[in-house]
């Protein structure tokens, strides 16, 4: 049914359309894959990360999925889908969009994930093993592998990205990144706890201060960049940087310091340590995966992990009553074991 060895795989779709922390989560298995030694991988993803995926080196061929212009699009990206044809399909998002995506490609046979959901799983051969969320969503995909048989690469995952060079090489050190904004306002931090931890970070380091974010983060970040003032040492670039470039700065910083957000999952991709605050999600499955990482949460409050984007107590308390001064220590702490290295 599937094929035998990896060289038996001359050519392989990957199927992982969206989000950000999404697709960082599945470049673990199309490296796992590739270093068994399959041919040619190819991934179908949205248009909005098309040049984060570009930035995969073990990708031959990115195609784009046209979410938002989809009337217009499809057509194009059929005949794009259907160029080549593939000994073997993966899907590692498990929505029936990409299932869809996996039956209309060329070849065969399909593998789906564990974690499939609105019936796509009548659209798969097989699925990768059995069901089990009590871990990390880049475990779930590498699930693929294992079902495979195939070899898996030893050590901790490895996220093959090769990021442009950093826009300022010359910026002093140590450079810290601030990520202060998600799609949930239950992952919020609170703006004046990020403008009184900028403050506090300025007087303790040399270094200058990145704030990270899209464009609907724009407003947040003017804030926080306002409020810590000292602008000669306070870059804000929400809503100013492609996702290429947004790699590139991430890959210079010294330390990330972020709520639960994509560019959070990019730094810990790029190696960057990061300083995760955490409140209505669960760090076990989509926290920053590595061991020079930190999460920090408030306590331990039964509605913990809530995984809503609405807060049922009203008052946020997984986040709010998280200190400045308690994540200031922590990522000073962390800069220190970082230049001790």
């Amino acid at each position: 049914m599937f094929p035998r060895t990896p060289s038996d795989c001359r050519r392989l779709l990957v199927v992982k359309m969206s989000s950000l922390g999404d697709v960082l989560h599945a470049l673990p298995t199309i490296h796992a894959l590739k270093s068994a030694g399959v041919g040619a991988v190819d991934w179908v993803v949205q248009s909005e990360y098309v040049e984060l995926a570009r930035l995969c080196p073990e990708i031959e061929r990115v195609i784009a999925f046209p979410r938002r212009g989809f009337r217009w699009g499809a057509l194009a990206f059929l005949r794009e889908l259907r160029r080549e044809r593939y000994d073997l399909i993966v899907d590692l998002q498990g929505l029936m969009k990409s299932a869809l995506v996996t039956r209309l490609a060329r070849g065969g046979p399909r593998l789906g994930p564990s974690f499939h959901r609105e019936g796509a799983r009548l659209l798969y051969t097989a699925v990768a093993g059995a069901r089990n969320r009590a871990r990390h969503a880049v475990e779930e995909c590498l699930d693929a592998v294992r079902a495979l048989g195939w070899p898996e690469p030893e050590g901790v995952p490895t996220f093959p990205l090769r990021p442009p060079l950093f826009p300022e090489p010359s910026a002093p050190r140590p450079r810290i990144a601030l990520c202060p904004r998600s799609r949930w306002p239950t992952k919020n931090w609170p703006i004046e706890n990020f403008i009184a931890l900028g403050r506090y970070l300025l007087g303790a380091t040399a270094g200058p201060l990145f704030i990270f974010g899209g464009t609907t983060d724009a407003p947040a970040g003017a804030r926080i960049a306002e409020g810590i003032g000292a602008a000669n040492r306070v870059r804000d670039l929400c809503g100013r940087t492609r996702l290429a470039e947004l790699a590139a700065w991430m890959a210079g910083m010294d330390l990330a310091i972020t709520v639960d957000t994509g560019p959070m999952h990019l730094a810990a991709a790029l190696g960057i340590p990061v300083l995760a605050l955490f409140g209505p999600t669960d760090p076990v499955r989509t926290g920053p995966l590595g061991a020079s990482h930190r999460v920090l949460r408030f306590g331990n409050l039964p509605c913990i992990p809530c995984l809503s984007d609405t807060c049922a107590r009203g008052d946020h308390a997984c986040l709010r009553n998280l200190f400045s001064s308690t994540v200031a220590q922590a990522a000073l702490e962390m800069l220190r074991a970082t230049s001790n290295r």
